[in-house]
């Protein structure tokens, strides 16, 4: 989940400012629990509980779902947001220079992928489910979401840098998310990426799943499963690889051949792995983010 200082921020922070409504979230960081549940394990009334449960929901923070219970009809709920980060307006004295390329989901130029896959425009599926070959079908230059259970995805991408430029940090970012959930005992996904043939390093972190509404995605998308994913962020620098933070790879800016003409970014899924539940990339159209494959080179220039 991402925040801002604007007011559409404000439900979640109203929502976390309760020491009650954080001992909630903890409760069901363990699992899912019930509003009764959740009320004998805090000491309160049902009624007080569904208010605090409410100011959760309101802030997408949980979800409810209402079951058959021993007593009749219970509501049920679970965490849904498993990271927030917020975003504080940076004063212009600390914007750095950079090139900004936005690369559309579907203009990838290479792939070798497996079934269960798909891809998407965003008013109709291409071709049909689990079929490769409809990934080199001419319309798919309008794809905004693909999906594939292993395999990987590429994209090239034109280098803007001058020679009196110095490159100082690459990131890369794009939303994410496990596959369609066609396959109940999958496991979460391993990544690896790789920029002109050299492998940045893999992370094992992709297991997010949301069921609720994207913001973008269309409505006529109605699988429960790929509504929406995170916005991941892959930063190499001359401390290393990093994704959101982590870091990945001992693999520095410096090193990699950054100052070549055309760039070829990868995105892979490992197929040692049986059960892995793959990705789903989404796009322009799809998704929380309205955004397709972004690159940001950071550099300093050299004063003449």
């Amino acid at each position: 989940m991402e925040l801002d200082t604007t007011t559409a921020s404000l439900p979640v922070y109203e929502a976390l400012a309760s020491r009650v409504r954080l001992n909630i979230l903890q409760l069901l960081s363990e699992r899912q629990m019930n509003v009764r549940e959740l009320a004998e394990a805090l000491c309160l009334s049902s009624a007080i509980m569904t208010m605090h449960v409410k100011k959760l929901e309101k802030a997408r923070l949980i979800t409810t779902r209402m079951a058959p219970g021993k007593g009749g009809v219970q509501k049920i709920c679970a965490l849904s947001a498993e990271r927030i980060e917020i975003t504080i307006p940076a004063s212009p004295a600390l914007h750095r220079k950079s090139h900004q390329t936005e690369v559309s989901v579907g203009h990838y130029t290479d792939f070798e992928l497996t079934a269960p896959c798909g891809i998407a425009t965003v008013e109709h599926t291409i071709g049909e489910y689990n079929e490769p070959r409809y990934f080199w079908y001419p319309e798919r230059v309008q794809a905004k979401m693909l999906w594939f259970r292993s395999g990987y995805i590429e994209y090239k991408v034109p280098n803007c840098l001058l020679d009196s430029q110095t490159p100082e940090e690459l990131e890369i970012t794009c939303e994410l998310s496990t596959m369609l959930p066609f396959h109940p005992n999958a496991k979460p996904s391993s990544l690896v990426f790789s920029f002109n043939r050299v492998e940045l390093g893999g992370w094992a972190g992709l297991k997010y799943q949301s069921t609720h509404q994207g913001t973008y995605t269309p409505a006529w998308w109605s699988d429960p499963g790929s509504q929406n994913g995170m916005l991941k962020t892959l930063r190499i620098n001359q401390d290393g690889t990093y994704v959101d933070g982590e870091r990945i790879s001992g693999v520095t800016l410096s090193s990699l051949p950054v100052r070549d003409k055309q760039w070829t970014f990868r995105i892979a899924v490992p197929g040692q792995e049986k059960n892995t539940s793959g990705i789903t990339l989404f796009g322009k159209g799809f998704g929380n983010h309205q955004q397709d494959v972004l690159f940001h080179l950071y550099y300093s220039e050299e004063r003449g």
